[in-house]
C-alpha cells in the first residue's frame, strides 16, 4: 500500500524545481515479473511536452531524495519493496488532468469510467473516439461507434491518446542531440 496523496505532495515541488510539470503518479506491478511494485512518475517539461534521459535522471536523483529524506524522519509512504520509474509521457500518453483534455482536442482517445459509473444509458464504461474538449468538468468525446458523449472528468478511471499518424505528426520531435554522432571503441580500432 502507498500513501498516493503524500507521494504527490512530496515529487510535485521536486519536479517543479526542475521546471517540469507532474503528468501521473502512479504505483504498479514491476515489469521486472517479480511480483514487486514500481512507483511510476511522469512528468513533461512544459516547452517540449516530454523529458529527455538526463531529464528523467535529474528528477529521479531528486525524487529518490526527498522520499529517503521523509522516510528517515519517520514517514512510511511504500510498504514493502518497489523501485523507482521515472519518465516521459510518451506521444500515447495518459490524460490524467483537466487541461490535457483542452490540449489534446481533436485527437482519438480512450477512455474508461470507474466502476459504477452510471452516466451512459448502454451500460458502457469505455469510450473510444476523438477528443472535442471540456467544459466545467466534463469530458467532450465523439465516440466512434456511438456518437456524441459527456464524461464527467472526476468519473474518469483512466484516459489516454491513441497512437494515430495524426498524433505522430502533432508531437514534436525528441531531442535528437548526438543521435548522429559516432564514437568508435578504442579496443574495436586496435584490432582491426
Amino acid at each position: 500500500m502507498a500513501d498516493l496523496a503524500r507521494l504527490n505532495a512530496i515529487i510535485q515541488p521536486e519536479a517543479k524545481a526542475l521546471g517540469f510539470e507532474l503528468v501521473r503518479v502512479k504505483m504498479m506491478p514491476s515489469e521486472a515479473g517479480d511480483g514487486g511494485q514500481a512507483l511510476q512518475v511522469m512528468a513533461e517539461d512544459p516547452a517540449t511536452g516530454q523529458l529527455i534521459i538526463d531529464q528523467c535522471a535529474a528528477l529521479s536523483r531528486r525524487i529518490s531524495d526527498a522520499i529517503d529524506t521523509a522516510e528517515e524522519n519517520g514517514e512510511t509512504l511504500i510498504e514493502g519493496a518497489y523501485h523507482l520509474e521515472v519518465s516521459s509521457p510518451g506521444i500515447d500518453r495518459p490524460l490524467t488532468r483537466p487541461r490535457d483534455f483542452t490540449t489534446w482536442a481533436g485527437h482519438e482517445a480512450r477512455i474508461v469510467m470507474i466502476k459504477g459509473w452510471s452516466g451512459d444509458d448502454k451500460g458502457r464504461r469505455a469510450f473510444k473516439g476523438t477528443l472535442t474538449g471540456i467544459d466545467d468538468g466534463v469530458v467532450m468525446l465523439d465516440d466512434a461507434k456511438h456518437g456524441p458523449a459527456t464524461l464527467p472528468f472526476d468519473d474518469i478511471h483512466s484516459a489516454k491518446l491513441v497512437l494515430t499518424d495524426a498524433l505522430i505528426a502533432a508531437t514534436q520531435p525528441l531531442d535528437t542531440a548526438g543521435a548522429e554522432e559516432v564514437f568508435e571503441d578504442e579496443e574495436e580500432k586496435a584490432d582491426d
